[in-house]
């Protein structure tokens, strides 16, 4: 793993403006990983054995924007285009995440909406916003699970108001301002960028399958929509549908809508749209969904532009405990703009963009994306994608390291349950990587190490509990 991830970043030296930078961004990644507290830019110094040196090339990476994290994203995505080449099809997420701050001068930062608060209560935090979008690396083309790889973390603030004493121009910048910043304007030229770059990369003919949630599913996006995106949301229950036109008027001005459609709650509550069910897998295995699949549907907020689809999932019934009741989630409805977009593949990429929560938790929590202690108005927005460019390589290189069969791995803890097909989390990897460092940077044989551990899985041995303590972390 550690060999593929070299690979990646020696591939990244355009991104930076010298090669002294390039070898200062090479020890801070492979910092960001071998980190064991804080990821500060002092963290990932000491973690790399640099805190006995000059710290200042470190900062300056930053603060004087001496790297172009977007090159570092153009590395994995190329690398995620050639493991998706056989594909007719490109499946990739868009949401937005905020970063909590305590500092009030922090370039960048506002209050902002809590969205772990209760639904009781509109709760608010201190911090900063950025966009990602991440590409869908599933198993295999049909059915299956996916794993979704970063390939764009941007900074997007919101307009600073002006004081009370601010004059007429003022407010009139505030107020185009507004209009650039805002976030679906901003997801709506992120989905350009993401057209352009492939179409430069030479995958002019991979249709792009974006799928997002409510808060992308609107005018601004949906006008603007690039050629070869398809884009699949989520809507309202109460949303005002309409119908093609049946008929022309002899007199008068030609007719765009048709008849108004049922709302999508009440399409679900009707007995005259009948269920269909659907294979896909979702929460670690296969299931049959029940669907409702309304073509040739008009949505005045996307324009006569989009002919789509509309589908309406019945929610799965869970348990939480064997012998409790059974629960039922909440429907969803959404909305494609390819009319023609078979609903397995539909329902699949849409139930793949849980993966971009999983990235937002394990880029904070694992990686310590916005934990850096930094000012400069470059350094916070490069030092957050900096950290997930790390992390998109360094799941791209377990991707690659993984399907070699005889690929040696660290032993998970015995309580964990023993699948055929176990799903490597980002703890997995950062232990095993962490574990290879320090084999390399103590000249041991890695494979002879893990043999060693393996022998301790009983309950008469007992592993070294300085190596245990030293590459465990939190799954």
């Amino acid at each position: 793993m550690i060999e593929e991830f070299e690979l990646l970043i020696n591939q990244c030296a355009d991104a930076f403006n010298q090669q002294s930078a390039w070898r200062t961004g090479y020890d801070l990644a492979f910092g960001a990983l071998n980190c064991m507290g804080r990821h500060t830019v002092t963290g990932m110094l000491t973690a790399s054995g640099q805190q006995f040196m000059d710290w200042s090339p470190a900062y300056r990476l930053f603060n004087q924007a001496r790297v172009d994290t977007s090159k570092l994203f153009d590395v994995v995505r190329m690398g995620m285009l050639q493991e998706l080449e056989s594909q007719d099809f490109i499946v990739a997420h868009m949401d937005d995440t905020l970063l909590k701050k305590t500092g009030k001068h922090i370039p960048g930062t506002a209050w902002r909406r809590d969205p772990l608060g209760p639904p009781f209560q509109t709760n608010f935090i201190w911090g900063q916003r950025f966009l990602q979008i991440s590409m869908a690396l599933p198993d295999h083309p049909e059915c299956s699970q996916s794993r979704a790889i970063p390939i764009d973390f941007h900074h997007c603030p919101t307009a600073k108001k002006p004081g009370k004493k601010a004059d007429e121009t003022q407010w009139e910048n505030y107020k185009e301002q507004q209009k650039i910043l805002k976030l679906s304007k901003q997801g709506s030229d992120r989905l350009s960028e993401l057209r352009n770059s492939l179409d430069k990369q030479g995958f002019s003919d991979k249709q792009v399958i974006v799928s997002v949630d409510g808060s992308y599913t609107n005018e601004q996006v949906l006008k603007h929509l690039p050629e070869r995106v398809t884009l699949i949301g989520r809507i309202r229950k109460d949303t005002k549908l309409y119908d093609l036109p049946q008929s022309q008027p002899q007199l008068g001005r030609r007719r765009t809508y048709g008849e108004r459609l049922p709302t999508p709650e009440q399409i679900r509550q009707a007995d005259k749209y009948e269920w269909q069910q659907v294979k896909a897998w979702a929460a670690g295995k296969e299931h049959e969904f029940d669907v409702k699949v309304i073509k040739n549907t008009l949505w005045r907020s996307a324009g006569l532009k989009h002919l789509m689809q509309l589908v309406i999932i019945r929610p799965l019934g869970y348990k939480l405990t064997k012998s409790s009741r059974v629960l039922y989630r909440e429907p969803a409805y959404l909305i494609c703009t390819d009319n023609e977009l078979s609903i397995e593949t539909l329902l699949q990429a849409y139930l793949w963009r849980w993966e971009i929560e999983v990235n937002f938790r394990d880029e904070k929590s694992l990686m310590g994306c916005g934990q850096a202690q930094v000012r400069n108005q470059e350094s916070i927005k490069l030092v957050p994608a900096f950290i997930s460019a790390v992390y998109a390589m360094l799941h791209l290189a377990a991707h690659r390291s993984l399907k070699i069969a005889d690929q040696i791995m660290l032993p998970r803890p015995k309580w964990y349950k023993k699948k055929p097909e176990k799903r490597h989390s980002t703890g997995d990897l950062i232990n095993n990587i962490k574990a290879q460092l320090w084999a390399r940077g103590l000249g041991l044989n890695f494979s002879g190490f893990v043999n060693q551990e393996l022998k301790t899985q009983s309950s008469r041995n007992a592993a070294n509990p300085c190596t245990s303590a030293i590459f465990y972390m939190r799954n």
